[in-house]
């Protein structure tokens, strides 16, 4: 549904009739916590308008069949039973309608047995996610349970009322709500409409063809699928688009509340809540050998995944490219490069593909040098022609963090006009976000319909650089973001004396310190016998130093002393001679080491020539430093830098029209001190 669509009255009406039973809660409640018992109360008067018709059918049915039976058989006798595709049961005789005729004293009695008489499924969900019965109590011992629970029975939620998509949007905007009066949980849990609405349009922009006809099938996926919102509005788009298609979605979730909800969202809008799974996606793959059309996610930033690292580990060295992790691990505090490989391992190979949408920070793009998890990570997408785009949104539309983001689009299938490249969309600019009225935590921006609009024409038409565009749309070749790493090396060259300064430094080195006292005299004495001529050649030097240190004869120095007493003594000199070798090759300065980046393509000797000796002619390149994977000079690192693309030039003013702006100020204070002395 679009942002300016409206919802059904009637759904209005009744979403702001359930919001009014959320005041019955108010002094008994934290308002962060009203939607833990109005969401499961939804789900609960939605399944009880379900079941209702069926109930006695089942009841009847159910208490002929043996105690022996497998659970998964029974199961399915009664979802035969109930009928409609309803993966759900109740073998509890009440009713909303039969408890609101019972004794009010007994209602949390009767409540906690009908909850415990529904399929294992749906009992999860209440007992174990959502801990519903400690909220029953707590309704129970305020005395608001009767109230909340006579409102509800006032509500007809029956899939001849409600429909599925009226019962999703209804949903969402509870869901919605209570996110925006709890800015403690939003950000983790509810990821703004008007971002997923962008994502799923970049995803089936371009898929018209695809997705036109009868007997279409689309399966889309959510590895960090909180409360369902991403799963829900992508099914609202292809239906918007074709009415006949078969949307199945599937996803995970780590979170008990949000999973709870998520699959409560799927059972009163008539999916199979077994395809939504809870757990950890990265450790325990729940839908393992399944593959999908379209995947999208907003998995968390920054998030520590050090205390389950072992398993991911093991798997990235043991399976590799088997595996889900074969192109590299980055490192344990963000792990969500983690979750973007999982879910290429999710794509399909057939003749439609797999597109993914996904929302990171910036870290993803740029965080770690040649040959790092990262870096490695990013080199297998781009080499593999994965990466689409990458769209930067603006900062502050998300709820719990104002950080920048960006959509990373990425498609197994690419036309042949997008095959090598990648397009970059800078939409963080003013054209493309709005304020709010009103802040929801981090949240002050939002993106409207028409920047909407404009993001996915930029990508959908290929935009580069055409006229006021060229500024936000820009097309690469995936080598572009390419680069190898060559080090850089510079001749040792260092001067060497005896001198006071330099002996109290010697005092300072460790492996001279550990000797004892007497030593420690008897070889400065015999140091202070070379005297304080200062030599520009180390061999020359080590030769006196040798003549010298001869002398100590009860004394036995080890390398590391010997190695302390040069390095104390030296200072590097550029007028000195290089020190070598035993080959006879220049020695190279570990502190005049540097690392350059030279664009893949291109020879790194002619970098060198160009970039490099011009301005340091004894520069060379430590050719042992190879890439592990192709064997050549320097290593291979990619990176993806925003900044560098979209940056533009803002020259600073005039100096005359600071000094007249200093001088306003100046005569503006001194007028204000006047009047103060007044």
């Amino acid at each position: 549904m679009a942002d300016g669509q409206t919802k059904p009255q009637h759904i209005q009406t009744k979403s702001s009739f359930i919001w009014s039973i959320a005041e019955i809660l108010r002094g008994d409640f934290k308002q962060s916590e009203y939607g833990k018992v109005i969401l499961p109360f939804v789900v609960l008067r939605r399944l009880d308008c379900i079941l209702e018709p069926t109930k006695e059918g089942v009841v009847n049915l159910a208490e002929t069949l043996t105690s022996d039976l497998d659970e998964a058989t029974r199961d399915m006798i009664l979802f035969s039973e109930v009928g409609n595709n309803v993966k759900v049961y109740n073998c509890s005789r009440f009713t909303f309608a039969s408890l609101k005729g019972q004794d009010p004293s007994q209602l949390h009695a009767n409540l906690i047995d009908y909850i415990s008489q529904f399929s294992g499924n749906v009992r999860d969900i209440f007992l174990d996610k959502f801990l519903f019965t400690d909220q029953l109590k707590r309704l129970n011992d305020s005395g608001s349970l009767w109230p909340v629970f006579e409102r509800f029975t006032e509500i007809d939620l029956h899939p001849d009322s409600v429909s599925n998509l009226e019962m999703g949007y209804l949903f969402e905007e509870l869901i919605r709500r209570f996110s925006e009066i709890s800015n403690e949980t939003a950000g983790e849990h509810f990821t703004p409409r008007e971002v997923i609405r962008l994502i799923v349009d970049l995803l089936t922009a371009n898929d018209d063809t695809k997705l036109a006809g009868r007997g279409i099938i689309r399966q889309v996926y959510d590895p960090a699928c909180g409360t369902g919102g991403m799963l829900a509005l992508t099914e609202e788009a292809l239906k918007e688009f074709n009415p006949n298609i078969r949307v199945e979605l599937f996803g995970q979730e780590l979170n008990p509340e949000s999973f709870a909800i998520c699959k409560s969202d799927m059972l009163v809008t008539g999916h199979d809540p077994e395809q939504i799974a809870f757990g950890n996606t990265l450790t325990q793959d729940a839908h393992k050998g399944k593959r999908f059309h379209y995947m999208l996610s907003n998995p968390p930033y920054g998030v520590d995944w050090k205390k389950y690292q072992e398993p991911i580990k093991d798997e990235a060295s043991d399976l590799g490219f088997y595996g889900r992790f074969g192109a590299g691990t980055p490192r344990v505090s963000d792990g969500q490069l983690l979750f973007l490989q999982h879910m290429i391992s999710k794509m399909r190979d057939d003749e439609t593909g797999s597109r993914i949408g996904i929302v990171m920070n910036g870290s993803p793009l740029f965080t770690g040098g040649a040959g790092s998890g990262e870096s490695e990570i990013r080199r297998w997408m781009l080499e593999k022609d994965l990466v689409e785009a990458i769209v930067a949104m603006p900062t502050d539309l998300f709820y719990n963090t104002g950080i920048q983001t960006y959509v990373w689009l990425l498609n197994n299938r690419k036309p042949e006009t997008r095959a090598g490249k990648v397009q970059l969309i800078d939409a963080s600019g003013e054209r493309f976000w709005q304020s709010m009225r009103k802040s929801l935590g981090s949240k002050r921006r939002e993106i409207p319909d028409a920047a909407r609009a404009e993001i996915v024409r930029l990508y959908a038409d290929f935009v580069n650089g055409e006229s006021d565009e060229s500024d936000v749309s820009k097309i690469f070749q995936t080598t572009d973001f390419g680069y190898r790493e060559i080090r850089v090396e510079r001749p040792l060259k260092l001067n060497f004396q005896v001198s006071d300064e330099r002996l109290v430094r010697l005092e300072d080195e460790k492996a001279f310190k550990k000797l004892d006292a007497s030593e420690r005299e008897a070889i400065i004495a015999a140091l202070r016998t070379i005297g304080e001529e200062l030599y520009c050649n180390r061999d020359a030097f080590e030769k006196v130093l040798a003549k010298a240190l001869r002398s100590l004869k009860d004394i036995k120095l080890g390398a590391p002393v010997k190695k302390a007493i040069l390095s104390a003594l030296s200072e590097r000199d550029e007028e000195a001679d290089t020190c070598t070798d035993k080959q006879g090759n220049p020695e190279p300065d570990p502190e005049l080491r540097d690392q350059e980046l030279v664009p893949l393509g291109e020879d790194w000797r002619e970098y060198l020539a160009r970039e490099v000796t011009p301005f340091v002619p004894d520069a060379w390149v430590d050719e042992s430093v190879r890439d592990a994977r192709d064997g050549k000079v320097g290593r291979v690192g990619y990176e993806i830098n925003f900044n560098r693309y979209f940056y533009q030039y803002v020259p600073p003013r005039p100096l005359e029209e600071i000094d007249e702006e200093m001088k306003e100020l100046e005569a503006e204070i001194a007028r204000l001190l006047k009047e103060v002395a007044v």
